[in-house]
């Protein structure tokens, strides 16, 4: 097998990382914002449980989590297949961390904001939907951005659960072919190159963003 026969297959796998990034940071996002609006709610039960969820994966290891929800989630009668363990898996794991910068960044707003709310007696929801949010979105975009980095890299592990991924593949073809340097350099060339895509595009929306809020402003 020439050096050039395994871009494809290396590709593929590439493919297989990016949709099950793609997947997971859908699930990341959702959870992100539900635990971080609960850190922040005035009810004690719902702030327990936010932190219950975030301290128990930022805690623990993403391998452990995903074998746990493989291997041993089976014994209980619970049987997954292994693309919804690796979405389930780091989108819980990423969520947990995407809630602290969703915390943070509504923390964040000017106080004066949330007191301008109170004098045009907004409500908790509607000063939350259309004061606090919109401002702090801006402020959440390049935090997330690194999240979504550090979640694409870590769509490697999901090799360890039989997918097909990218690291899969370079696996397999290095065992097949011995190749080891231009199988695993093209890897790192791959994995590069996509993260470089996701943060020049997370860089390019803030800057949009940011111009369109300035232009309002002015």
């Amino acid at each position: 097998m020439g050096h050039a026969e395994f871009i494809p297959i290396l590709l593929k796998g590439a493919a297989i990382s990016l949709l099950i990034a793609a997947a997971s940071s859908l699930v990341a996002v959702m959870l992100a914002f539900i635990a971080g609006l609960a850190r922040l709610s005035p009810f004690r039960t719902m702030r327990w449980a936010a932190a219950c969820y975030v301290e128990c994966f930022r805690g623990t290891s993403l391998l452990v989590q995903l074998f746990w929800m493989f291997y041993v989630l089976p014994h209980f009668g619970i049987l997954l297949p292994p693309y919804v363990v690796a979405v389930a898996a780091l989108g819980l794991n990423m969520g947990a961390y995407g809630s602290e910068v969703v915390r943070g960044a509504i923390v964040s707003v000017p106080h004066v904001q949330i007191e301008a709310t109170i004098a045009l007696n907004m409500t908790k929801r509607l000063a939350m939907r259309r004061i606090l949010l919109p401002q702090a979105l801006l402020t959440m975009l390049l935090p997330a951005g690194n999240l979504l980095i550090i979640l694409f890299k870590s769509t490697s592990i999901v090799s360890l659960i039989t997918i097909h991924d990218l690291a899969f593949n370079a696996y397999n073809l290095n065992i097949q072919t011995f190749a080891t340097v231009p199988i695993y350099l093209s890897t790192l060339l791959i994995y590069f190159v996509i993260a470089q895509a996701i943060a020049l595009s997370v860089a390019a929306l803030y800057r949009a963003l940011d111009r369109g809020r300035s232009g309002r402003l002015a």
